[in-house]
């Protein structure tokens, strides 16, 4: 049988998936939106945590997938970064049921506000690639895995992190730092994903619901960046890392 209220509620839920999916091609943060709002139509933690992950797989494998349709993503060179990025998503996928996540939720706003200050002043986050400051092995070794890891155990700001480590340590520009960033996110999307699957805690109707907004915001998010690059970029990224770091302030003054 099916369950009306449960299908009315996929359904409000769609353009919040697509608000999300849009935010997310460009910036990140799109779990900003969608987790208070699972929270709020009654899903658990739990609940809310896997079915935020099986919706959000989506909106970030189309926007990666637009970016290697036009050529902004390099295959072959991100393939190191990748598999890192899955362990280290996995990992904590599995290990944020046994950690205590405070010191994270102290650390990550004063990391985001600093974040949000270097890519509003800094002349090396632009359209052009500037240089680079590790090797390619170093990077995918160290952001992915440490990331990927931050991602699977907490998660708020990952995009941004993803973004700002490409940008400052291999010296890319924007629209290529942002279409690497959604490569890596999908990959850490999914390895989270598989990990909450084996537990039966995703709601479906929702999350499919949601996804096919994030499928739709993440195409015109992707379209957007590619577009107009940093002008867009630069100021989503910091506005988003403002709110984000604010937002988890509240959650602990609360």
């Amino acid at each position: 049988m099916i369950d009306i209220e449960l299908l009315q509620t996929a359904l409000l839920l769609l353009p919040v998936g697509l608000i999300a999916g849009l935010i997310d091609a460009m910036a990140g943060g799109g779990g900003l939106i969608t987790i208070p709002v699972l929270l709020w139509a009654g899903l658990s933690p739990v609940q809310t945590l896997a079915t935020n992950k099986a919706q959000a797989v989506f909106g970030s494998g189309m926007a990666t997938l637009q970016f290697i349709r036009r050529g902004h993503l390099e295959v072959r060179g991100i393939a190191l970064a990748v598999v890192c990025t899955f362990a280290g998503a996995a990992a904590g996928a599995l290990l944020v049921q046994q950690i205590d996540s405070t010191f994270l939720a102290r650390l990550i706003p004063a990391l985001l506000i600093a974040f949000a200050v270097y890519f509003w002043r800094s002349p090396r986050v632009s359209d052009l690639d500037s240089h680079q400051r590790i090797g390619t092995t170093l990077f995918a070794v160290c952001i992915g895995l440490g990331v990927g890891f931050y991602d699977g155990f907490f998660g708020p700001g990952t995009g941004t992190f993803f973004a700002m480590s490409y940008v400052a340590l291999l010296g890319y520009n924007l629209r290529r730092a942002t279409a690497h960033t959604k490569a890596l996110n999908f990959t850490s999307n999914l390895a989270a994903l598989l990990c909450f699957l084996a537990g039966g805690h995703i709601v479906w109707p929702i999350a499919m619901a949601m996804a096919i907004g994030q499928l739709t915001g993440a195409w015109i998010g992707a379209h957007m960046v590619m577009r107009h690059g940093a002008v867009l970029v630069r100021p989503v990224l910091v506005v988003s890392s403002i709110l984000i770091s604010g937002k988890l302030l509240w959650d602990r003054i609360g």
